[in-house]
Order: C-alpha cells, then sequence, then structure tokens
C-alpha cells in the first residue's frame, strides 16, 4: 500500500455472559458482517502513553470502547523480528486475549517480513535472508504455526488469518515476486497448510491492494488457482483517495465473489476527519477534499465509511462479509511513529484514525459499529 512507500520514497457495558460467549453466540458472532478495526498500533500506544476516551472525555480500555460502540472484528498485523519489539508474536497474543475476552473475533495478518509489506514492499526477514525456495517454506509455515499456536494455547484462536499482507506484487522477493508465481504459490500454501493445521476453523484469506482494480485481482487468483492455492476469503485493500471509485470497487467484489464463489471483504480503508495534523508531521492525506463530496471532517468519514459499507452489502448473494478500518487507534503518541527502526518517528495517520486529536472517539466509530 502506498502510504509506506510514501513516507519512506452513554453507552451499554457488557454482560457478564457475553464475556463468555456460547458456542451458538459465537458461530452467529463469526458469520455476522464483520464490523472491523485494525488495531496492530495499539500496543505500542498505550506503552508510550497513549490513552483513549468516550466523546464526553471518560477514558476507557479502547478494545472496551470499541465493542461497546458495536465493533465486533479487530485486526492485528504480524512481523517477523520487529526492530521495536512489537507487532511480534508476544503483542499479538496479548491483544488478542483482550479482544477474545470482549467477545469480538480476531483476524491475524502475517506479514512474512520484519517491517511493512505492501505492493511496494515485500521483504524478506533479515533471518531468513539466504534461505532457500525449500527453506522459505518451511519458515512460512513453522512462523504461522508457532503463532497461531501461541494464540491457541493463550486461548486467542482467530476466526480468520491472513496468508501475506497486499500480495499484488508477491512476497519475500525476490523469491516470491510477482514474476515467480510457482515460488509464489508454494509460500501461500505452506502458509494456509499451518493455519488449516494448527486452527483448522479458521478462515484463511488472502489479501489484495487496489480494490478497484478487477484486473489484478482476475489475475492474481486466477493464477494462484492455477497452481493449487486454495482459500476461503478474499481481503481488498481501498483507500478511496487511491483506489479508484466506488463504482469500480462495486464491479471488482462482485466478480470476486461470483468467480471465485468466496466472501468478500474491504480489510483495509480509512479517510480523514481533519485535514490537518497532530504531532508537527505532515500526514499521508492532507487535502480538505480527498475525494469530491467527502470533505476531510467527522461528517465526511463517516459518510465514506457509510458508502463503502453499502457497497460490500450490495455485493450478490450475501458474499459481501464486513469492512476493516486500517489502524482505527493509531493516534499521535510521541514513540509511537511509523518506522520501527526509528523510536523517534512519528505518525502520519492521526487523522484518519477513529480517534481524534483529542484522544476521543470520533463519530464514524459509531458509524462503524452500527453498520
Amino acid at each position: 500500500m502506498k502510504r509506506r512507500t510514501a513516507l519512506t520514497t452513554a453507552v451499554a457495558a457488557l454482560t457478564a455472559p457475553a464475556l463468555a460467549l456460547g458456542a451458538a453466540e459465537s458461530a452467529q458472532a463469526q458469520t455476522a458482517f464483520a464490523r472491523g478495526a485494525d488495531i496492530s498500533s495499539l500496543a505500542k500506544s498505550e506503552a508510550k502513553g497513549g490513552v483513549y476516551m468516550w466523546a464526553d472525555g471518560w477514558k476507557e480500555d479502547a478494545i472496551w470502547i470499541l465493542q461497546k460502540s458495536g465493533v465486533n472484528w479487530i485486526r492485528l498485523k504480524v512481523w517477523v523480528n520487529p526492530a521495536d519489539g512489537y507487532n511480534n508474536k508476544t503483542h499479538v497474543v496479548n491483544v488478542a486475549k483482550r479482544a477474545r475476552a470482549a467477545g469480538m473475533n480476531v483476524l491475524v495478518d502475517f506479514h512474512y517480513t520484519d517491517t511493512w509489506a505492501d505492493p511496494g514492499a515485500q521483504t524478506k526477514p533479515a533471518a531468513w535472508a539466504d534461505y532457500s525456495v525449500a527453506q522459505l517454506k518451511t519458515a512460512v509455515y513453522n512462523h504461522t504455526a508457532d503463532v497461531l499456536g501461541a494464540m491457541v494455547a493463550a486461548g486467542a484462536a482467530p476466526q480468520m488469518v491472513q496468508v501475506g499482507n497486499e500480495l499484488n506484487g508477491g512476497m519475500l522477493w525476490p523469491t516470491g515476486r510477482y514474476d515467480q508465481l510457482d515460488n509464489l504459490a508454494q509460500f501461500l500454501i505452506s502458509g494456509a497448510n499451518a493455519v488449516r493445521a494448527t486452527v483448522p476453523a479458521a478462515k484463511v484469506m488472502l489479501h489484495l491492494a487496489e480494490g478497484g482494480n478487477n484486473s489484478v485481482f482476475r489475475w492474481f487468483f486466477d493464477e494462484m488457482k492455477a497452481r493449487g492455492v486454495t482459500w476461503d476469503a478474499i481481503g481488498a485493500s481501498y483507500y478511496p483517495y487511491w483506489h479508484g471509485s466506488l463504482a469500480g470497487l462495486q464491479s471488482n467484489l462482485n466478480d470476486m465473489a461470483s468467480r471465485y464463489g468466496k466472501p468478500v471483504y474491504v480489510v483495509e480503508t480509512a479517510y480523514p476527519f481533519n485535514p490537518g495534523d497532530r504531532d508537527g508531521f505532515g500526514n499521508i492525506i492532507s487535502a480538505a477534499t480527498p475525494v469530491a463530496g467527502y470533505p476531510a471532517s467527522y461528517t465526511g468519514q463517516s459518510n465514506m465509511l457509510t458508502a463503502i459499507a453499502n457497497v460490500v452489502k450490495a455485493v450478490p448473494n450475501g458474499r459481501g462479509a464486513g469492512v476493516f478500518w486500517w489502524e482505527a487507534t493509531w493516534t499521535a503518541v510521541a514513540g509511537n511513529g511509523w518506522d520501527p527502526y526509528d523510536p523517534n518517528s512519528k505518525n502520519g495517520w492521526e487523522n484518519q484514525a477513529l480517534f481524534d486529536f483529542a484522544w476521543k472517539a470520533a463519530p464514524a466509530l459509531k458509524t462503524l459499529g452500527t453498520l
């Protein structure tokens, strides 16, 4: 996704029975429309002093604010050996435990790198740099099984797992790049096998960016299907200021759901509530009106989310399965910047979080929770 490339080049309290969802309730939650939030930055934010509040200023655990607002899924990314020690197995397990205790489902997003993975960057983990194809297949399996096994042991088994992140250009470059499709397919099969062996009930998702680009989606999924890759769900990133019109998104999601017979998700989206920034570091999206008709405002943010959700819900045969807001809790907290190698880096995304510059829940959080 281009954001990283650009940077480098009241509410009712949860009742006691809901804390331990019964089997029927849990199954129902998993099949409901996913009102999701990626909160991968939360653990580091909290460690650096980040706080989260309701609109009236009442402080509470961010996960409970999300849950009480109606969010029913959280998404967490996993890096192999991140320089800052976050987005690793330990933190993913801990945050997932909290989310499951709040009755929410969990989507784990494996990047198979030590830092950001997106269409412009899919660097091998440093420890895997000299591995052969066979060694990389084993490493993908072992890493996936290790993290998921720890989650299962902690009582925080995920309900869905992404094998790779924004795979337009492949993964584990150059060995699994877009021009090495046989290798790429083997890596995805290895990761999916680890998911199914470790968490048999979890869905396997494959995820691309550019949600309005049907030709890329058809190319990728056709090529992977031809090489024996299987999946249970299709994820798309759709950032409306980068990825085309809502009509293009609709056309692509409709086609994906029909062509492959799988549920489709917008698994990453966001939009600004303000064109400014809070930490003195320019934001990636700073236009007053990034997309015509949707100003960078509380209203514009909520309306864009509603428009995207309406597209997903309109996918035929009930295969439009959910929407996830990317980095809902990534507020401007000193020390919680975009670069895991630089403890002084800042955040270029805080104007697209679901908590505003005063750390209070933005109106779009309620919109997300009531989709």
